[in-house]
């Protein structure tokens, strides 16, 4: 076992966010991660920074997974958001035999892409069959196989419960030559992704290729990473992504300011005091979103490693940081947006893809409204 797991991912993608930052703008282009980001990901083991060790991965800790994201969103917002996505997608195999595990991870590529439940599965002799189709698999045109989380009924057709009455539902797993893409993704932001949709006909899912997600007595793993689940590791994930795009625009910005003239004024935008109080203000939020993101990460993950225990105090705790980060980070890239003036309207300046960027994941599920409300109903349950 490695005594320190995840060692050297931050440093490997601060290594190659140059790369991916030269990259970017075909990444934008075609609407894919572009085959050297894809390899240099690859070689330098990201993809696998949240695989168990046990088959060769890097059991990462929750915050070097977050820094690891932050550091290549810094350069692409839509290669470190695939990178998010099929990261915490492997963390399918603490629930899978190691057999089958190895052979979806360390075979190839080893990348697992997978979109929002949805569907049911029928069971059927030795697994499942199933006809449906999926959407939102970001990293799915990097992905050497395809998971999705569906509904599972007998061979009569009847839902099929768990012991406390809720529906059972699994996560299938199988080779992405198994369906069919479908290029859907036009969409105004983190356009390089590819989150398409996928589809399959009468497919056949051996039992073996199926587990329960994010159920603690489904775990062959015993390290404390895979007793968060994966709801509450997108959530930090994805708000680690939109720390760095929103650090990356207001450096961006800050650099502008220390060069750019107004148009009708002589002075420097430097020596604009409602420049530099934006910049004062717009820096002082982000750098407390980070803290605030970090300090419930980190207070989660001690407890975690002590108890053994992701609670729903933790799982509150986790929502409620993840989604004001992301709101705050939306603030910080709309300020140095603002800031920018004209100059961020166009596309070859470092400003208007990451403005769409960030308010593409202002949309995604991390980032809903409602969760403050759960989060309140918490609160208010606790007395």
């Amino acid at each position: 076992m490695n005594a320190t797991p995840g060692v050297g991912l931050v440093e490997r993608a601060r290594a190659i966010a140059p790369l991916i930052a030269r990259e970017a703008d075909e990444i934008e282009r075609s609407r894919r991660l572009t085959p050297a980001v894809v390899s240099a990901l690859i070689e330098n083991g990201l993809y696998r920074a949240l695989l168990p060790q046990s088959l060769g991965g890097a059991e990462a800790p929750i915050d070097i997974f977050m820094q690891m994201l932050e550091e290549i969103a810094k350069a692409d917002a839509s290669t470190a958001w695939c990178l998010g996505q099929c990261s915490v997608c492997a963390m399918i195999a603490a629930s899978l035999d190691h057999d089958t595990a190895h052979k979806i991870f360390n075979e190839g590529p080893g990348i697992l892409a997978w979109g929002a439940i949805a569907h049911g599965a029928r069971a059927t002799e030795g697994g499942y069959r199933v006809t449906a189709r999926w959407d939102f698999a970001s990293g799915s045109r990097q992905a050497s196989w395809l998971g999705a989380h569906v509904r599972i009924v007998d061979a009569e057709g009847t839902p099929r419960n768990n012991a406390d009455g809720s529906p059972e539902v699994r996560t299938i797993l199988f080779p992405v030559a198994s369906a069919v893409l479908h290029d859907v993704w036009q969409a105004i932001g983190l356009a390089g992704t590819g989150t398409d949709a996928y589809e399959v006909s009468d497919l056949f899912i051996p039992e073996r290729f199926t587990a329960f997600r994010d159920v603690p007595s489904a775990l062959r793993e015993t390290g404390p990473l895979y007793r968060i689940g994966t709801g509450s590791t997108f959530s930090l994930g994805f708000a680690a992504v939109s720390l760095g795009v929103a650090r990356a625009t207001l450096d961006a910005a800050i650099a502008l300011s220390r060069a750019k003239h107004q148009s009708l004024a002589a002075s420097a935008m430097r020596d604009n005091q409602a420049v530099l109080g934006l910049i004062g203000r717009t820096e002082g939020d982000l750098r407390a979103a980070r803290a605030y993101l970090y300090a419930t990460a980190n207070a989660m993950w001690r407890d975690l490693c002590a108890t053994g225990e992701f609670s729903a105090a933790h799982r509150s705790a986790v929502r409620l940081a993840a989604t004001w980060t992301i709101h705050q980070s939306a603030k910080v890239v709309d300020a140095a947006y603002h800031m920018a003036g004209a100059t961020a309207v166009f596309r070859s300046n470092p400003f208007e893809r990451r403005f769409r960027d960030m308010h593409a994941i202002t949309q995604q599920i991390q980032a809903r409204d409602t969760h403050y409300e759960d989060v309140g109903k918490a609160i208010l349950a606790e007395g």
